[in-house]
């Protein structure tokens, strides 16, 4: 196993890709966790007798947790060895999921969903960490990052399919004992087939740091997603600026520290920097996806399985592009490459504000598909420029820092970009809300679409249909809107890849050293076993 760790000039063999077969599974399973329970809530809400701020905290307490742990275990696999955490967080996923199945009430629902939160968080990191060990060929590391994305995306198209299909047969803890047999694959192959990996100097787990970590991304992940959903308001606010003061409290302990939670010192990385910030403003267009799935409930009215299939072409075509985006980028330099596929993002987004809400669904699905492709290379390839920037040692520590800032992108683009939508929806359905409607029927209109859809079944046909055509109406264009700030947002991410990476070769052009790694460690400065 040493020429796949150490050796560049060495490629990996059958057996890494085998390994790379089981790393992807838990990924796939991770990012099916995070769909599926939108569309078992309901049935949750009912059989639990769950109210809705529980079920609030049974949707959100997983993101949270994950959000708030991710650095913490990135860098503990650093130093207790990224297979043994591996190892450690599959057994706790797959406990905590036949613990959810079958909870008996909203509480223990809500308490094992946070264990799986804290159990997700080691997947991502140990697993990136993981294959920049196994493959240390750098076209052979592109491509296993991509085939793992792409895994990953997979989850997220399966998730409404597969959860459709198993609450039409089966009760709704069923969805989380998809996760049994996953983890119990990863027991068994993991020692069998992974490589142990663990820097003997790396010193104690600084608690202080774990500490302030969870006080500062906890409270701004809450605040940001009470932002999304309520508007803004003087608590979720002061609880970002509480975080924002803890996180430099953080920072500050980390350029201290000989051996920090997280190490500052990657960011001198210009591939590193680059990938990293790109990759949080592709993320924070997240949100233009909430509002295409919610225009094809709510606007074309679909159920959410149909919504989910009209979705799946624009979830392959992102499969696909993280798929072929490492091979293509072989030939062409990552800047170019990424700048073309944002190009297509862009133009995706023009296609989505053409869409009417009687018509359009050919531009929705078509401009979809464009906007995932497009952006497919971006995640592909910064995801090899972070782990592959950083020493070995740090691997863990880098990946848990490209998950966490998506975690903050997708929170933070929810919130703005939900808000956005949100301001265009009420401006524009005032005008459609019957006169002598109740109070309480005109701010439930104006809340939501869902709120006036409900509020237009109590009314007489001509009334409701009044209503709920401006609502849909006022809601697309809010999505117009959100369409075009996330277009604008990836013409600057454009600049700032040309700009910043332009230095970059096509992948195996050069030595794998062009990632600008900071250090690298020397064999004996690691710990390897099979």
């Amino acid at each position: 196993m040493k020429n796949a760790l150490y050796g560049n000039e060495m490629k990996a063999g059958m057996r890494e890709w085998i390994g790379l077969a089981v790393l992807a599974l838990p990924a796939l399973l991770v990012s099916i966790d995070l769909s599926v329970m939108i569309l078992a809530l309901p049935h949750i809400g009912a059989d639990l007798g769950a109210d809705s701020a529980q079920q609030l905290w049974i949707i959100d307490i997983y993101g949270f947790m994950l959000a708030g742990f991710l650095i913490t275990m990135g860098t503990l696999g650093d130093r207790i060895g990224r297979r043994k955490l591996l190892l450690i967080g599959g057994s706790a996923f797959m406990i905590a999921s036949i613990l959810a199945a079958f909870s008996r009430n909203a509480e223990m629902l809500i308490a094992a969903r946070a264990i799986l939160g804290i159990a997700g968080a080691t997947v991502s990191p140990s697993t990136l960490a993981l294959i920049s060990n196994m493959f240390r060929d750098h076209k052979q590391r592109s491509f296993a990052i991509g085939i793992w994305l792409t895994c990953s995306m997979g989850g997220m198209a399966l998730g409404p399919v597969v959860g459709g299909i198993m609450l039409d047969h089966f009760w709704w803890g069923s969805v989380f004992l998809l996760g049994v047999p996953v983890m119990l694959l990863l027991l068994i192959a993991g020692p069998m087939l992974l490589p142990e990996y663990r820097h003997p100097e790396s010193g104690r787990l600084d608690l202080t740091s774990v500490a302030l970590s969870l006080g500062t991304i906890l409270p701004i992940i809450y605040g940001l997603k009470e932002i999304a959903k309520s508007g803004l308001q003087i608590m979720p606010a002061l609880l970002i600026l509480a975080g924002f003061a803890l996180g430099t409290v953080f920072v500050s302990r980390q350029r201290r520290l000989t051996n920090p939670l997280l190490d500052l010192r990657l960011f001198a990385s210009p591939g590193f920097s680059a990938a990293l910030v790109g990759m949080f403003g592709i993320t924070l267009t997240g949100a233009t996806m909430l509002f295409i799935a919610q225009h094809l409930q709510f606007v074309q009215g679909m159920s959410p399985l149909q919504a989910g299939l009209y979705m799946l072409p624009g979830v392959i075509g992102s499969m696909v592009g993280m798929f072929f985006s490492p091979l293509i980028a072989r030939k062409i330099r990552p800047a170019r490459l990424i700048g073309t596929g944002l190009l297509i993002s862009t133009a995706g987004c023009f296609l989505i504000t053409q869409v009417g809400a009687q018509s359009g669904l050919t531009f929705l699905v078509l401009g979809y598909i464009c906007f995932n492709l497009g952006a497919a290379p971006l995640p592909s390839l910064s995801s090899d420029l972070v782990v592959g920037s950083a020493p070995p040692e740090k691997a863990g520590s880098a990946a848990s820092m490209l998950q966490t800032s998506g975690e903050f992108a997708f929170a933070l683009g929810i919130a703005v970009l939900g808000s956005i939508g949100t301001v265009v929806y009420r401006n524009q359905v005032a005008n459609s809300i019957p006169a002598d409607l109740p109070a309480s029927a005109v701010l439930a209109s104006r809340d939501s679409l869902a709120g006036a859809t409900a509020i237009a079944e109590g009314l007489s046909e001509q009334v409701g249909k009044t209503l709920l055509n401006g609502a849909r109406e006022a809601f697309t264009s809010g999505m117009h809107v959100v369409a075009a700030v996330s277009g604008a947002i990836m013409l600057v991410i454009i600049v700032l890849v040309v700009t910043r990476l332009r230095h970059l070769r096509p992948i195996g052009e050069t030595p794998s050293n062009q990632t600008d790694s900071i250090s690298e460690v020397e064999p004996s400065a690691a710990v390897e076993s099979s």
